[in-house]
């Protein structure tokens, strides 16, 4: 049909000078959930376009295409009609169908090269985004319908075949129950034969299957691009659809991916207004809105999609400079495989590492009650308490650093920015996105590493000890491309009565080029120790410093009852005490640079959490893979290393007894070491000051196998 509405357009294009090109499309109603009706379209040369119920029918409603803003989504062959009066939402029978249309609209198109992609700058918008959630409920409703049709049939179809074979055993009424049945249901009329009866149920049976598979598909990205498009007007801790549903990413869904709606007190969008003719978006600068005039309308690309790509599913891959984008099945754990690359070590060139999407076990017994734990030991440094395995996850305070790591590739965003207020902004980023994986993580704590136990991740060329005991001090440093990262963390706890504090000590200093940056941690709190859900909050005043003068002052603003959670508000303050850029956002969500009143620029938005995330401890994809020894890491891992405590692995794969068991015997070892004075020493770092430095080496002795590093194994 729709080829044969082509060639009668193109027919009449001839033969009437008056009109360019008209056809059937299928039009949305303007009442809610009536979903979308056979209409003809008419396109005169004026720029008119009018529709009506048929050709012999009076016009309906028409709109000019010279004063209209055009849209479209190419894969879905959609086109979007919109005016200052009314909107015209349109899908095409075809592809040729909808060439056909768009060649003839953009007759009435400017072609002034304001035509671009989707980028990274978005302007904040409050209601729009409710319209285009409506227009998807809509189309839902379409789909809904479509399937209750279509399961309606398959029922009659089946007291159809039941009471054909009841009749056919009564003899004399057959004939009469046959007529019957013909009358009520002429698709399934006998055509003469029992075997002709069953082939053409069975034909018509795949059919209404058919039409319930199709409808099922359409609802499900319905469905995800309803929960995406509601998601910047939610406030709260559930996922978007790309992170915990179990439905495919759709095209639509996949547009979003670089400009996901925020979730900050603003809500952010990318949809044009009704009064706009157009949204210029492109890497180079601010959104710019042109407001509709009298001169020719505007085109704006959805993405240029193919409908092959709609029906694509996700891929699962992570690289050094990419977090990890995990859509996993409940039944299936994926591989995910990334390029590890180097530099000091010549064997690990290209080295293609799997990464585990699972842990082996969830949490097994309950945690206990911390509660009842801090009154037993009211006025004590819980670092220096032994508490039951059941108060554990299956990282050690290393690999926990570790965590706090997961976005370096931050950074080299900020080594490659030439402009100092933009690397600012990035550093900051940085420093917020260390408390992203904490956003599930109030319940347990990390396993106190032995002295001089050590933990590397190649990702980021990290290498973290501790290098002291009493109090626990930790070390870290890490390198990339132009920077390095340096850190002691140390902290210690104070009870409340209906909260803990954790009070964080030790200076994190960056390096890029000639420039470097220091910041402290705010504190951190557990709340709702005695009743309630516990959670994890962090509150204060965070200072980066710069050399230069430029410095940036972060506040982590404490949670009011009704207020927004998790909330962040910075500034960044030239040395003159200008103000030169404005920071907002959620610690666990994402962080954006205010570029005016009504533009923002997303630095760094969360990965998501893998689907079953709470079950698992509340780790993170990038978590998941730390405890993990891979193939590029079998035999080259000093002895020292965390992922060899057997604690540790023996809880990871949910065996709590040996876990126990393998804790007490381990802390009894480093208790006698302390009474003989034989207690390990730092290898890779050294004190100068209150500050840790790394002292180099190892990487290198790891290259060469250990060989002439004398290290002799912890447990």
């Amino acid at each position: 049909m729709s080829s044969t509405i082509q060639h009668s357009a193109q027919l009449v294009a001839n033969s009437n000078e008056g009109i360019i090109c008209q056809g059937w499309l299928l039009k949305k109603r303007r009442k809610k959930m009536q979903g979308f009706a056979r209409r003809y379209f008419v396109l005169y040369q004026s720029g008119v376009l009018s529709y009506s119920v048929d050709p012999k029918r009076p016009v309906r409603d028409q709109v000019s295409l010279p004063h209209a803003a055009i849209s479209t989504a190419v894969g879905r062959k959609d086109i979007h009609i919109d005016t200052n009066k009314v909107t015209f939402h349109i899908k095409c029978l075809s592809t040729d169908d909808f060439n056909t249309w768009m060649s003839a609209f953009r007759k009435f198109i400017a072609s002034d090269g304001r035509i671009s992609s989707i980028a990274k700058t978005t302007p904040r918008l409050s209601h729009s985004q409710w319209n285009r959630s409506g227009a998807i409920v809509e189309d839902m409703g379409s789909s809904i319908a479509e399937l209750e049709s279509a399961i309606a049939l398959l029922q009659t179809e089946d007291i159809s075949k039941k009471n054909h074979a009841s009749v056919k055993s009564k003899g004399d009424k057959e004939k009469h129950k046959d007529k019957e049945n013909s009358s009520r249901f002429p698709l399934f009329k006998k055509s003469g034969t029992h075997h002709d009866d069953v082939s053409n149920f069975d034909s018509h049976l795949h059919l209404h299957f058919h039409r319930i598979h199709i409808a099922l598909d359409s609802l499900k990205s319905q469905h995800a691009a309803l929960l995406q498009s509601l998601s910047p007007l939610q406030n709260d801790n559930a996922p978007p659809p790309s992170r915990g549903s179990p439905l495919p990413i759709t095209t639509e869904e996949h547009e979003d991916t670089e400009v996901a709606p925020s979730r900050l007190s603003t809500p952010i969008t990318r949809k044009y207004k009704r009064n706009s003719s157009l949204i210029s978006l492109s890497d180079s600068g601010p959104v710019e809105w042109f407001d509709a005039e009298d001169g020719p309308g505007e085109e704006f690309f959805f993405e240029d999609a193919t409908p092959d790509e709609e029906r694509r599913e996700p891929t699962l891959h992570t690289n050094s400079r990419s977090s990890l984008h995990e859509s996993e099945s409940s039944e299936e754990s994926f591989e995910v495989k990334e390029m590890l690359d180097i530099s000091s070590d010549p064997s690990f060139k290209a080295t293609q590492v799997v990464r585990r999407t699972r842990l082996p076990s969830g949490p097994v017994g309950d945690e206990g009650s911390l509660f009842a734990m801090l009154k037993k030991n009211v006025g004590k440094d819980l670092s220096t308490i032994s508490f039951p395995v059941s108060f554990n996850e299956p990282l050690t305070l290393l690999q926990r650093t570790a965590e706090e790591l997961e976005y370096h590739s931050l950074i080299q965003q900020a080594t490659d920015a030439s402009d100092p207020i933009e690397r600012m902004c990035y550093v900051a980023a940085f420093a917020v996105s260390g408390y992203a994986h904490t956003k599930h993580r109030s319940g347990r704590k990390g396993f106190n590493p032995m002295l001089a136990e050590t933990f590397e991740d190649a990702r980021m060329k990290l290498i973290v000890e501790k290098v002291q005991h009493n109090p626990v001090i930790l070390a870290y440093h890490a390198e990339g491309d132009g920077w390095e990262l340096s850190a002691t963390s140390a902290g210690k706890t104070k009870f409340w009565g209906k909260s803990l504090e954790i009070i964080n000590y030790g200076t994190s200093q960056l390096k890029i080029g000639g420039d470097r940056y220091a910041w402290n941690k705010p504190s951190s709190f557990m709340r709702n120790l005695m009743m309630g859900t516990k959670y994890l909050e962090h509150c204060g005043k965070m200072t980066i410093d710069n050399t230069t003068g430029l410095r940036c002052e972060l506040e982590f603003k404490q949670s009011g009852y009704w207020g927004v959670s998790n909330e962040i508000s910075g500034t960044v303050i030239s040395s003159t005490g200008d103000v030169c850029a404005r920071i907002e956002g959620k610690w666990d969500d994402q962080l954006a640079q205010a570029l005016d009143s009504s533009h923002l620029r997303v630095l760094w938005r969360i990965t998501p959490f893998p689907k079953q995330s709470i079950e698992y401890y509340g780790f993170t994809a990038f978590g998941i893979t730390l405890n993990e020894i891979t193939s590029d890491l079998e035999g080259r891992l000093p002895p020292t290393d965390s992922r060899y405590r057997p604690d540790v692995r023996a809880l990871e794969e949910g065996d709590t007894e040996e876990a126990e068991q393998q804790k007490a015997r381990l802390e009894e070892m480093q208790r006698e070491r302390r009474k003989r004075g034989a207690d390990r020493k730092p290898r890779w770092f050294k004190q100068s000051g209150e500050e840790w430095i790394y002292t180099g080496g190892y990487w290198e002795a790891r290259a060469q196998g250990w060989k002439n590093v004398p290290i002799q194994p912890l447990w």
